[in-house]
């Protein structure tokens, strides 16, 4: 979404009247915020994809009754309390450490807790992650992580719901960055392959808000499904709306790769 926030300024910033300064403030501002939003929602979409991986892995390791223990050159160490296949809640911590330089050249650092009532592929699991002094490159994460498997849908696909409480990115300079978020995940590629996350790709449905560093409130909605794929990360289909600060219906379209606002187009590249 980065590479999308520099189009929505050119177009703002040339909508303006011009006739205060103002305008120009809040304009710059808002976009702050939209660029506050995209790294946010990056790092909580990771948590969850990385989460969900490690519940899967989990269930391989039980089921061999063998710990899975990784150097910090292929990963975290993960360790399953009760270990067994059949003991539930479990207990699944993640331990980056000091740092883990994983597959996709993110560094995360601490340590992610997931307490699950079941196996992630099971209907009505529930899945809830915290963090310690996590770090995803130089961010700080905060916040509650939920996910529930809702069951199959009509097409033979998973879903599942996503709900962020209290989530919180704190910056390197100090800066924080509030987030909650309520929506459904699609599982719609990659499930034949459960222990590797890379392949998989997925919809995404529901609604995000958020408040800037600098107070801005914004909400996300999105209006058509955002389709992700993990590797290389890219959104390939989907319309997302935008409501920031006082300017509202900002559209992003990936199917079209336009950004309509102000009633203006411009195309993007993402």
């Amino acid at each position: 979404m980065k590479k999308i926030i520099a189009p929505i300024l050119a177009i703002l910033l040339a909508s303006c009247d011009g006739e205060t300064v103002k305008n120009t403030i809040d304009t710059a501002t808002a976009i702050d915020a939209l660029t506050e939003y995209s790294t946010v929602n990056k790092v909580f979409q990771d948590v969850g994809n990385n989460s969900g991986d490690a519940v899967l892995s989990s269930e391989g390791t039980a089921s061999s009754t063998a710990k899975l223990t990784a150097t910090k050159a292929e990963g975290p160490v993960i360790t399953i309390d009760p270990l067994d296949l059949t003991t539930f809640p479990k207990t699944i911590t993640i331990d980056y450490g000091t740092g883990v330089l994983c597959k996709d050249d993110i560094t995360r650092k601490g340590i992610v807790t997931i307490v699950s009532t079941n196996w992630y592929g099971v209907e009505g699991s529930v899945h809830t992650s915290t963090f310690t002094n996590y770090y995803h490159e130089d961010y700080k994460v905060e916040g509650t992580h939920i996910v529930e498997n809702l069951g199959e849908n009509t097409d033979g696909n998973l879903e599942y719901s996503v709900k962020i409480t209290d989530g919180k990115i704190t910056t390197a300079t100090g800066a924080t960055i509030n987030y909650t978020e309520d929506s459904t995940r699609t599982w719609i590629a990659g499930n034949d392959t459960p222990l590797n996350i890379w392949d998989d790709e997925y919809l995404l449905d529901g609604i995000q808000n958020g408040t800037s560093s600098k107070g801005v409130d914004y909400t996300l909605t999105v209006e058509e499904s955002l389709h992700f794929v993990l590797l290389p990360r890219s959104i390939e289909a989907g319309i997302l709306d935008i409501d920031v600060a006082d300017i509202e219906d900002i559209k992003l379209n990936y199917n079209t790769k336009m950004v309509t606002i102000l009633g203006k187009n411009i195309p993007f590249g993402y």
